[in-house]
């Protein structure tokens, strides 16, 4: 659970709620609301983002009807949150304008990059943007599978 107090929340009132969602089973973590726009734009939004503009984008291929005929689990996994309530990532999207925009930035450099590689027949760039990759997500899932196990039933 992310709280973001005003500065002007009573200190009581901060650690009343912060006591309410750790008996219910919560890890707190506080920040200021700046700081929680920029890190879910990152880490929620652009991925939504990502996921609706994938599926969007291989939808209004001719054969798109070919494409989701033959994907198979990574599709799934992947484009899975674009089934989330349209209206609803709409409003979060113009609600955190501004950090989903640097971050869309950001990964477009990123992607060009990447392409880049792969048009150049660059394998050695390729290669290490994937091993960072998967080394930063195994190391990720790591620590969310040790938080869901000591989270407990």
């Amino acid at each position: 659970m992310i709280l973001t107090p005003l500065p002007k929340t009573a200190i009581d009132a901060r650690q009343g709620i912060a006591a309410m969602w750790r008996a219910a089973g919560a890890e707190v973590v506080t920040m200021a609301a700046w700081e929680h726009d920029r890190i879910l734009a990152a880490s929620s939004h652009l991925p939504h983002l990502l996921a609706y503009a994938l599926v969007d984008c291989l939808a209004q291929r001719p054969e798109s009807e070919a494409i989701f005929n033959s994907a198979a689990g990574g599709f799934a996994d992947f484009t899975r949150i674009a089934s989330s309530n349209p209206e609803l990532w709409h409003d979060i999207c113009f609600a955190n304008r501004a950090a989903l925009l640097a971050n869309l930035a950001d990964f477009a450099r990123h992607l060009q990059q990447t392409r880049q590689a792969i048009e150049d027949a660059d394998g050695a760039a390729l290669l290490d943007m994937l091993k960072r990759a998967k080394h930063a997500r195994d190391e990720y899932a790591a620590k969310f599978a040790h938080k869901s196990a000591s989270a407990g039933p």
